[in-house]
């Protein structure tokens, strides 16, 4: 995470933040945040880590005087707001790389429809529960907007901060129409919203989806709130968003390309995404391994160990379908789980050493059948450590490395 500052619409800087990936970059991310909020907003923060998890970096900053940057908040409105974007796309392509992809949050998503015609570069913009007119706004301003049209200026309370709203506010978003933006925006448009959102209603979106033109596509946030403000949201939010911007943008195929290896060897690879992430290839078979985030990883995939006990699990579930199957037994189905855990020596009574600590594989099996016998699911419990993977994890084992030519 890199900070940097710009100068904003209004000739003040403007406090920014940039996620960089660990490894290659596939792609820069713009991000706009919600009306009054910042860009250290855990929504913005966990979304952003997110993306530079898959290769996407992105910058995310304070709208003129909010958060860290300079200036007075009073003095911005909407058109303000979208002219700090094109600031911040024009330090981009400066200093960095022009956005190809936008992201907006609430007001933010608004501010993103209409600033993306001035970012040619950008080829996908993303909208996250946001509104269908900048006016929207207006009703977080309750009564006190009649104060503010007759006399100039009043102190409204935004989530218990205190903001001071002024005429040319209401004015401004007033004068705003996102139609013709969102009609002519000639670039892939993704619609995010939530359909329980009470700050704004699905309605929105549905407005915002019906005057775009294709490519465009609309996905459920099910359950989340209007902030995203549990960390399961924002991460599936990013997870989405990553998964759909791939059509979009230009990325090095070379790089990303995994060979083949031999029949019957499993490759690892680095990816250069996050500290640990690891793509697997098994045959025809891609996946992810990762450390969770307590550990220095993003989270994107299992762990080293997770795959251990997965091989353990599935080995065994499998034996007992032969098994069944072998003997006509009424096996319906299995259910293995498996845990790891390093005990003292001492404790193991199966064990040859008895100094330090020892790992420990603990597996707990549901065999299911009505019509199974009480000795069948004894004896399908002794099958069960008759598995290939038991025995080699049981055993001595010989593990030899070097270098590949």
């Amino acid at each position: 995470m890199e900070k940097i500052e710009f100068e904003g619409s209004q000739n003040v800087n403007l406090a920014a933040r940039l996620d960089r990936p660990s490894g290659k970059i596939k792609a820069y991310a713009l991000f706009a945040h919600c009306f009054t909020c910042g860009k250290d907003i855990a929504a913005a923060s966990r979304i952003a880590k997110a993306l530079t998890s898959d290769g996407i970096a992105v910058l995310r900053f304070d709208f003129t005087g909010l958060g860290k940057s300079e200036g007075e908040f009073a003095n911005t409105n909407f058109t303000s707001n979208v002219e700090d974007l094109v600031k911040a796309a024009n330090y981009m392509r400066e200093n960095l790389q022009a956005p190809a992809i936008l992201i907006g949050h609430s007001l933010g998503g608004a501010a993103v429809l209409a600033a993306a015609r001035h970012i040619p570069e950008s080829k996908a913009v993303v909208t996250i529960g946001a509104p269908a007119d900048a006016d929207h706004v207006a009703h977080h301003f309750g009564d006190k907007e009649a104060e503010i049209m007759e006399k100039g200026e009043a102190e409204v309370s935004l989530a218990g901060r205190p903001f001071r709203i002024r005429k040319q506010f209401l004015e401004d978003i007033k004068s705003q129409s996102l139609e013709s933006a969102i009609s002519d925006l000639d670039r892939a448009l993704l619609v995010m919203h939530a359909p329980l959102d009470n700050v704004v209603s699905i309605d929105n979106a549905a407005q915002i989806f019906k005057a775009a033109k294709h490519p465009k596509s609309f996905v459920t946030l099910d359950d989340a709130d209007h902030l995203i403000s549990r960390k399961e949201d924002a991460t599936y939010a990013a997870r989405v968003v990553t998964a759909w911007v791939s059509r979009y943008i230009d990325a090095d195929s070379d790089e990303d390309e995994t060979p083949k290896p031999e029949e019957g060897t499993v490759l690892v690879r680095s990816t250069g995404q996050g500290k640990f992430q690891q793509k697997i290839r098994v045959g025809q078979h891609e996946l992810l391994a990762d450390e969770p985030e307590s550990y220095g990883g993003n989270d994107t995939g299992p762990t080293p160990y997770d795959f251990l006990k997965m091989a353990l699990g599935t080995c065994k579930s499998m034996t007992l379908r032969m098994y069944a199957d072998r003997k006509n037994l009424p096996l319906e189905g299995v259910e293995v789980y498996v845990a790891h855990d390093k005990i003292h020596a001492e404790d193991c009574a199966d064990c040859e050493s008895k100094d330090g600590k020892v790992d420990q594989l603990s597996c707990e099996i549901v065999v299911k059948g009505d019509d199974l016998t009480d000795k069948n699911r004894k004896r399908l419990i002794e099958i069960a450590d008759m598995c290939p993977v038991h025995k080699t994890l049981s055993s001595e084992t010989v593990i030899e490395t070097k270098e590949k030519n």
